[in-house]
């Protein structure tokens, strides 16, 4: 078979190739950005739940069984932080973007000193002294669809010292 002009041309033309390369390589630039800001949620949520320990953690060491100030009033049991306490004040300060739904925290007071020894006040384990433990999970998910769909258990563990 015979090529004429005009066949010949078409066939070793390259007008649209740009366009072709173009869309591919945009996209694919476009998939590794959104890829990076979703994992830049992802690591953001992890640096949340980890402060968020620290502070559940601390808002507990200071409200032990003789904790006073100006919010505890009469009653020296007033001010005492709770498990609940707890849990709401962290999911409290859970930034934007954030579901509170997701975030689970988990407070006990094993009633031991850092060396180990019980420290029990009263039979009271939030004792001065003792140790306080928080435990923040949150469960994230990614937006993308490349990414893993599964959902991306998030855990952080404080320990402190009741200083009140």
């Amino acid at each position: 078979m015979m090529l004429t002009g005009a066949m010949r041309r078409m066939w070793v033309e390259e007008s649209g190739s740009e366009l072709v390369e173009f869309a591919l390589s945009s996209s694919l630039l476009l998939l590794v950005i959104f890829g990076i800001m979703d994992c830049s949620r992802a690591l953001y949520t992890y640096h949340y739940v980890a402060q968020a320990a620290r502070l559940g953690t601390r808002y507990a060491a200071v409200r032990g069984v003789s904790a006073t100030g100006l919010l505890c009033g009469t009653s020296p049991f007033q001010c005492v932080a709770t498990a609940s306490d707890v849990s709401n004040y962290v999911k409290s300060i859970s930034p934007l973007g954030l579901s509170a739904s997701n975030l689970s925290v988990a407070t006990t007071w094993p009633g031991t000193t850092p060396t180990g020894t019980t420290c029990n006040l009263l039979s009271i384990n939030n004792s001065p002294g003792c140790t306080v433990n928080v435990k923040v999970s949150y469960t994230f998910s990614f937006i993308l669809p490349f990414l893993p769909r599964s959902a991306l258990p998030m855990i952080s563990t404080s320990k402190m010292v009741i200083a009140q």
